[in-house]
């Protein structure tokens, strides 16, 4: 199996560990060249990540060739002419920056685990990101089309070797009532005042839009880097938050514009073509107490109509719940794999993301009920931020397998087009590296490359 180390998204942790490197080139492809420093430092991450496997040499090896692949990659980005925007690289460097932000917990302290200013950590990585970006635009032109036919996905599946078939997981198919509580319009027009007069103190002087967003913004993401979103193209925003952002002059304030999610008001920091950077404050107006204890007691009457068999669960889903759901009968849909099957480890992972509000806790409630009971009512966050109380049954329950045509063709299916992917990747390669200039240093010459790079 051709193998791909994965080249993370970090600012080279090599000076972190006081490690010096001799520097020099050791290899080219077309105009771009790899040093020995690049080679050291993927080195050092693979290590600090825990990984074993393998002799220093042979993973060194392994990592020459990918990167000799990625500048292979660029190599006929040249060659095609794909070229990135400014405001593409931002957008991708901004949110780069904001998942490494998230990982370390706070900007100071990503700032003090490289010893870089923030400034520093994004001239450091800019390259990196623009590179990046190419090489997933020739990926893609170079995977344009692959497809897998269910001939393909059962021949893919008899292939496999008996004792290389993975086991699944234990899964579960999982159904939901829920009752969202309406907000009063006195909460809304009380949210609403109150950003307007941030929006007026803001307009007076007596405070800037950024410190504003971290005192008072509900939304955790941007508020600790004052409200900013970053480069952002069109699309991405909800609609209505679009149409405000695209049509503000730079430093302009908005009125105050409510979406899905709440109420905002928005500074434009700059825009370049279908892209704006803009600062934001969000606040959400709550769910009265009482509405929320009166959604909690009509679901506990529900949970008894469906325990006595008074009603399905299926009918009570389509006559009492208040979400999308209810049309395919309550059934939780899996938003990485699609379908109805999820795993206690896909819940947990979702549940951490802010957008995806119906898995939290999910997981814990799953585990402990059994096929065809119900739960008592449970509080719980919708997708858009909102509080609202749920009943929760598990339908289905598939115990941990060993992966089957008949129950986990989607799982295989995924397997067969990535397997897929790899041959359509490898035939690039061969094609491709014949015809490029390649010179590797003599250093390397041992590794048992599995393409024929000189």
């Amino acid at each position: 199996m051709f193998v791909v180390v994965m080249l993370m998204a970090a600012v080279a942790v090599a000076q972190e560990g006081k490690t010096q490197v001799v520097d020099k080139v050791v290899a080219v492809v077309g105009k771009n060249i790899i040093l020995q420093s690049d080679i050291e430092n993927q080195y050092i991450q693979y290590r600090m990540s825990g990984s074993i496997e393998g002799s220093a040499s042979s993973i060194r090896c392994a990592i020459l060739e990918e990167l000799l692949f990625q500048k292979l990659m660029l190599y006929q980005a040249e060659l095609d002419s794909l070229t990135l925007t400014d405001a593409e690289v931002d957008m991708e460097l901004n949110r780069r920056i904001s998942d490494l932000v998230g990982r370390a917990g706070s900007q100071e302290k990503l700032e003090s685990i490289f010893n870089r200013s923030m400034a520093e950590i994004k001239e450091e990585l800019r390259r990196l990101v623009g590179e990046k970006s190419l090489q997933d635009k020739v990926r893609a032109n170079i995977l344009q089309g692959v497809t897998v036919a269910p001939a393909e996905v059962k021949a893919f599946y008899n292939s496999l070797p008996q004792d290389s078939i993975p086991m699944v997981d234990t899964e579960y198919e999982v159904v939901q009532i829920v009752k969202r509580p309406p907000i009063s319009i006195d909460e809304k027009l009380a949210v609403k005042d109150q950003l307007y007069q941030i929006r007026k103190r803001i307009l007076d002087g007596e405070s800037s839009f950024s410190t504003m967003a971290v005192l008072y913004s509900e939304d955790p993401g941007s508020a600790r880097k004052g409200g900013e979103l970053g480069f952002t193209g069109r699309g991405e925003f909800a609609p209505e938050f679009e149409a405000v952002a695209f049509n503000l002059r730079d430093g302009e304030i908005s009125e105050v514009v409510e979406t899905q999610f709440g109420f905002h008001i928005i500074q434009l920091i700059e825009r370049r073509d279908d892209y704006v950077n803009c600062r934001h404050i969000l606040m959400t107006a709550k769910v009265p107490v009482e509405a929320l204890e009166k959604a909690q007691n009509e679901l506990d009457s529900v949970a008894m109509l469906i325990r006595n068999g008074d009603m399905t669960f299926e009918e009570a889903c389509l006559k009492f719940s208040d979400d999308d759901s209810k049309t395919n009968g309550g059934y939780i849909v899996n938003p990485m794999a699609g379908g109805y099957r999820l795993g206690l480890k896909d819940m947990q992972e979702l549940g951490e993301y802010p957008n995806f509000g119906e898995f939290k806790n999910l997981a814990f409630v799953t585990a402990k009920l059994k096929v065809g009971e119900v739960s008592s009512p449970l509080p719980m966050t919708t997708n858009d931020g909102n509080d609202a109380f749920r009943l929760v049954m598990v339908k289905r329950k598939i115990d941990a397998h060993k992966a089957t045509l008949e129950d986990d063709y989607a799982l295989i299916q995924n397997w067969a087009v990535n397997h897929k992917n790899q041959e359509v990747i490898k035939t690039w390669i061969r094609a491709k590296a014949k015809k490029a200039f390649i010179r590797i240093d003599e250093d390397f010459e041992d590794c048992d490359f599995q393409f024929e790079w000189k």
